[in-house]
């Protein structure tokens, strides 16, 4: 009989020696990815396994109008999580569905607009713009950016207009940019150099070459880098994080999706991130707890304190 594959969270790793932060969690997802009949812990405890891990921090990313009001709720709380920030934006993809292209991109798959799609792109912005400004613990707008693998021209098209418009809020409000960039390096690039980046601009989940990495430490960018830094194929992502100077480095688990090697295919969730900085660590041939102490000082400067 074949050996039925594990589909719950991975193992909790030995804590770290010095915390650091998940700069980039989807907490409001985690319950949607999983199948029914595994166990979802909720957000304290999710939150607490991480602190036993040595993951004490948490930047919890609202990209889509649900998961905007999600985060805003629980940073609003009073008596609410504590360790946790926020960014918030329109999802690159969530962009092309606002402004109403239904085409069908290299994915192949077709659009999938949900009810809040009715909502148009400027509205949505605005919304973004409007919990931006009231809810002092969101530090970042993000994710946005561009998908390529998702869309066509037309779809392109309102994604740029959308990033531009992130860009801009972000500046505007002295507040950190994280960027989702899939199959749009070139795009993505000539967007922060034609309109002029945020002082602090973080590509979220890396996935540029040495070059491009080295061309992002001229301008100050920050790398974070998410599980497929430990992927056996990816040797363009270990030495993209060679490339650059340790303070320009985050680290992330874009949880509920791409848990480090040897766990994918399995959900994942911010204390995993321990196991992805370890990873690191070892590819710069750097003591653990150097790495550690620098990717949380550096996350401070880009978040400010928690």
């Amino acid at each position: 009989m074949a050996r039925q594959r594990d589909r719950g969270f991975p193992p909790d790793p030995e804590p770290l020696p010095v915390p650091v932060v998940d700069n980039h969690t989807h907490l409001d997802a985690i319950a949607g990815i999983l199948p029914d009949d595994v166990p979802v812990p909720g957000v304290a405890e999710h939150l607490a396994r991480a602190a036993a891990s040595g993951v004490d921090r948490v930047v919890q990313v609202g990209c889509d109008l649900p998961a905007i009001d999600w985060t805003d709720r629980l940073l609003s709380d009073v008596g609410g999580p504590a360790g946790v920030l926020g960014a918030v934006a329109i999802h690159p993809n969530e962009a092309v569905l606002h402004a109403g292209v239904r085409e069908v991109g290299p994915d192949g798959l077709e659009p999938d607009p949900a009810s809040h799609h009715a909502v148009g792109l400027d509205d949505a912005i605005a919304r973004v713009a409007e919990v931006a400004r009231r809810n002092p613990r969101v530090r970042a707008v993000g994710e946005t950016g561009m998908d390529l693998f998702r869309t066509g021209p037309r779809g392109a098209q309102a994604q740029r207009a959308a990033f531009r418009a992130h860009v801009a809020l972000a500046k505007e409000l002295g507040l950190a940019l994280q960027i989702h960039d899939r199959d749009a390096h070139a795009e993505v690039i000539d967007v922060l150099l034609a309109d002029g980046a945020p002082e602090r601009t973080v590509f979220h989940c890396y996935s540029g070459d040495e070059e491009m990495a080295a061309l992002a430490a001229e301008h100050g960018w920050y790398l974070s880098f998410a599980g497929p830094v430990t992927y056996p194929k990816n040797d363009h992502l270990r030495a993209a994080l060679r490339a650059v100077p340790l303070g320009l480095v985050l680290v992330e688990t874009d949880a509920p999706y791409l848990p480090p090697h040897p766990y994918r295919g399995r959900p994942n969730a911010p204390y995993v991130v321990a196991h992805t900085v370890r990873a690191m660590a070892e590819v710069l041939s750097r003591p653990l707890d150097e790495v550690c102490a620098t990717v949380s000082a550096t996350s401070e400067q880009v978040y400010g304190p928690w």
